[in-house]
């Protein structure tokens, strides 16, 4: 135990500076151990037993009344993040953690799709964020997501002791989109985002990471209205009535699912899992994505044309939105 115990301690020093109180210091690396070492419970009163007889108390007081600013403590993380992964080919990944809990009363616990179980429990959802490079992943943000049912009783967050100014109602992708900025101030290195089709079916989400000048690839829905690459925006003559002041698109728009269907498929293998190679069926097509509010074109509902370039959709067996960091339309109105 002592030289994995050396190693971790010698890991935890750029941390431990951030800390400031020197019993913070000191029982910092036993909570650590304790979480990451033997023994199967993980609870205050084991912990302290099995690395620091004696001291029960100091350790509960670290995890229950020691309070500190966490803004250097993650600085220095992602610091050290971008030091073992960062580069300008490194990925920035988005996605949901689940975690399963009992009771109300816990803050953000409340019936909500935990990813871990795949289906709705009873749980804290955050939003996870990780540096990775080849098969290296460095986690480097989580932040608690509040459901409607936490945000609109104020009471019940004064309670759970949730800080004013995290009390206001945010989506997930304007959490993924704070924590991409504050990434980015800090100067963590990265090429591409990636997210799943939980942040990927968010409109603002894409056009934030597109006006942030980032490079991304997001899953969408399979339903998700797309165009082919060579749609045209038109000014159809009308026979009566002011002419159009705005553009439409010449051709209705339809489901990614749809437009997927008579590709050339592709198998893949790109590495083994625990079950065995990991393999999918890919393709690629340039398309447009079509987002806004449905209007009328040409006598049929449809969604405005968004996008100016065409992106990409590539599937593996799940359907990919890649981005081209172009300017887009306005939606339209008629």
């Amino acid at each position: 135990m002592t030289d994995w115990y050396s190693d971790l301690s010698a890991f935890l020093l750029p941390f431990l500076e951030q800390l400031g109180h020197k019993k913070r210091r000191q029982m910092c690396p036993v909570y650590v151990s304790g979480l990451i070492g033997p023994g199967d419970r993980k609870s205050i009163e084991p912990m302290a037993e099995r690395f620091a007889p004696g001291h029960y108390d100091r350790l509960h007081h670290f995890i229950s009344d020691g309070l500190w600013d966490a803004v250097p403590l993650e600085t220095e993380l992602a610091l050290q993040a971008d030091r073992i992964v960062g580069a300008s080919d490194a990925f920035l990944v988005i996605d949901d953690t689940g975690l399963p809990k009992k009771g109300d009363h816990s803050v953000d616990v409340a019936p909500q799709y935990a990813s871990m179980l795949g289906k709705r429990a009873n749980c804290q959802t955050l939003v996870s964020v990780t540096l990775a490079r080849d098969e290296v992943p460095v986690p480097v943000g989580l932040r608690l997501f509040l459901p409607e049912s936490w945000t609109s009783d104020t009471q019940r967050m004064a309670k759970a002791g949730v800080p004013e100014a995290m009390q206001t109602s945010r989506t997930k992708p304007e959490i993924a989109l704070a924590e991409i900025d504050r990434l980015i101030v800090t100067g963590v290195r990265f090429g591409t985002v990636l997210a799943d089709a939980g942040y990927g079916l968010s409109a603002a989400f894409r056009q934030g990471l597109s006006g942030r000048g980032l490079t991304w690839a997001v899953g969408i829905p399979k339903h998700q209205k797309v165009y082919p690459h060579d749609v045209a925006l038109i000014f159809p003559i009308s026979g009566h009535g002011r002419p159009r002041k705005h553009p439409i698109p010449d051709i209705l728009s339809v489901a990614a699912e749809t437009i997927l269907t008579h590709a050339s498929w592709k198998k893949v293998s790109w590495r083994r899992g625990t079950k065995g190679r990991l393999t999918a069926r890919f393709t690629a097509l340039r398309v447009r994505i079509a987002d806004g509010t449905p209007q009328r074109i040409l006598t049929r509902d449809s969604n405005t044309c968004r996008a100016r370039k065409p992106g990409w959709l590539a599937n593996g067996d799940q359907t990919t939105s890649v981005n081209t960091t172009c300017p887009t339309y306005r939606p339209m109105r008629h």
